[in-house]
């Protein structure tokens, strides 16, 4: 985590917990064969769609992050993911068993073809990747936020 990073409370600011999970999501493409040079052979790249997260705990400067994905499901051109985001002990660290999270996110993503412009079928060995991945989804995924 950088200083610039921490809001005027002294905290994680809201758009890094983005950031970070957005860097777990080009984790997922890279382990599953979207890497750079796929996205520069094929034109085609993951879009995020949709994005539910959940802040719930504050993140304190200097501390060191991980985070946990999931594979909840794949279609055609389509895939749905979770993030778990974890403070842990330090840089490369993995969390403690059943430590709680401190923010999580929910996403669905399509497969788009850049050049012309709209969502196309993932390759077979992309499909494969992802779907050799899928878990159950967690407890919280799914949730909706609630009308005040």
């Amino acid at each position: 985590m950088r200083p610039e990073w921490i809001d005027y409370n002294g905290h994680l600011s809201e758009a890094y917990y983005v950031l970070v999970f957005g860097h777990a999501t080009d984790a997922l493409m890279d382990r599953t064969g979207m890497g750079p040079e796929y996205r520069e052979s094929t034109g085609c790249s993951l879009y995020t769609v949709e994005a539910h997260i959940r802040y719930l705990r504050d993140v304190p400067e200097g501390a060191s992050l991980a985070v946990d994905t999931r594979v909840l499901g794949i279609a055609t051109k389509k895939a749905h993911f979770a993030h778990e985001m974890h403070v842990v002990g330090g840089p490369r660290a993995d969390p403690e068993p059943g430590a709680e999270p401190v923010a999580t996110t929910e996403l669905f993503a399509l497969h788009v073809d850049r050049k012309a412009g709209r969502a196309a079928p993932f390759p077979d060995e992309v499909r494969f990747a992802l779907t050799a991945l899928v878990e159950q989804a967690p407890p919280w995924a799914g949730r909706a936020i609630a009308p005040v």
